[in-house]
């Protein structure tokens, strides 16, 4: 089995590049160095690296110091038809922009791309049902949009051609990508605290908070640490990932100590929250600040717009298409990437409201 790696700066500007180049973007003479930095917001020294990666796959000439690089591309092979299931975590995942975005790009590039019947939760995140279902489903290749430690473990021993869209995936042996959080959710304690926040509770699917605490889920109680604020359950409360089980757990949450920051995953759950808090008069930012650890284009048209930790998804479906045409072409694809994050501070953060 070929070992996974981790794309390094410069090759993911490559692989953009490469995109932008079979899109015809640019004909005749590649940007200079110092624009394409500019434009992509990386450094000078990555952006040469990936053009000289590009140079030795033929794709660019140069003409010597000073002088724009010529382009040669060849005639596109089309890639083979590979048939796709997206495997999403809930029914209501495949509503989500990034997730229809990859269907489509799927789609466009030729591929037989389509949802899986059933989720991971619909499935129970069980090892036994999922083999049954995976072999009643026709598939050549597998999307699995966050996935437990075990589901990909199980997809990775039995050799399917599979890629993890974010999930549990570190030290698992498959193709992967997603959004790197942590500077974001950093910045985002740090802003919390700085305003007075001393209650923060982040609401975490238990696929991120068991068997062990994900990455991102670590990183949030080590920030609270760093800032002297000492945490237990009542920061990562277990909760029945249902209607009834939210709104439970969020009149347990407010019934005595309530919080002053409220950090919930995903948009679905997010309006859901903010729905219920508001039917009980509590409301962002006066009563509790509410933040999304993901992006959703609605929020944009919501008033307050909600704060949120903000990543591009084309990148990430982009980097899905290129994977699906290197299976399709034999290709054993199982590199690594991580899509920059960022916090958008939105209007539902506020001072933490003062007792009585």
């Amino acid at each position: 089995m070929s070992r996974f790696r981790v794309l390094t700066a410069s090759e993911q500007v490559a692989e953009h590049l490469r995109e932008q180049l079979a899109r015809g973007i640019w004909t005749g003479t590649m940007p200079g160095g110092e624009r394409l930095s500019r434009d992509l917001g990386v450094g000078r020294m990555t952006v040469e690296a990936a053009l000289i990666l590009l140079e030795n796959e033929g794709l660019l000439v140069p003409q010597g110091v000073g002088r724009k690089r010529l382009i040669h591309m060849p005639k596109r092979i089309a890639a083979p038809s590979l048939r796709v299931k997206i495997l999403l975590y809930a029914p209501e995942d495949s509503k989500i922009y990034y997730n229809v975005d990859m269907q489509h790009r799927l789609l466009n590039a030729g591929h037989h791309a389509s949802f899986a019947s059933k989720t991971l939760v619909e499935l129970g995140m069980d090892k036994g049902r999922l083999a049954r279902f995976v072999e009643n489903s026709p598939a050549d290749a597998w999307v699995v949009s966050s996935g437990s430690r075990e589901v990909l473990e199980w997809f990775a021993d039995h050799h399917l051609p599979t890629f993890a869209l974010a999930g549990r995936r570190r030290n698992v042996r498959i193709a992967s990508t997603g959004p790197d959080k942590e500077p974001a959710l950093k910045t985002l304690i740090q802003r919390l605290v700085g305003l007075g926040h001393r209650r923060i509770v982040m609401l975490a699917r238990e696929v991120r908070r068991k068997p062990v605490r994900g990455s991102f889920e670590q990183a949030f109680l080590d920030v609270l640490d760093e800032h002297g604020i000492q945490h237990g359950d009542y920061n990562m409360p277990s909760w029945v990932e249902d209607a009834d089980g939210l709104r439970e757990t969020l009149d347990s949450l407010f019934r005595h100590t309530p919080p002053t920051a409220l950090i919930i995953g995903e948009s679905s759950t997010f309006m859901a929250v903010q729905q219920h808090l508001g039917q009980r008069g509590i409301y962002a930012p006066r009563d509790v600040s509410l933040v999304c650890d993901d992006p959703d284009p609605m929020f944009a048209w919501c008033r307050p717009t909600v704060a949120h930790i903000h990543w591009d998804g084309g990148p990430v479906a982009r980097r899905v298409v290129r994977w699906a045409d290197n299976v399709a072409r034999g290709k054993d694809d199982r590199c690594r990437s991580f899509i920059n994050a960022r916090l958008i501070e939105g209007g539902t953060i506020g001072p933490a409201p003062q007792k009585g």
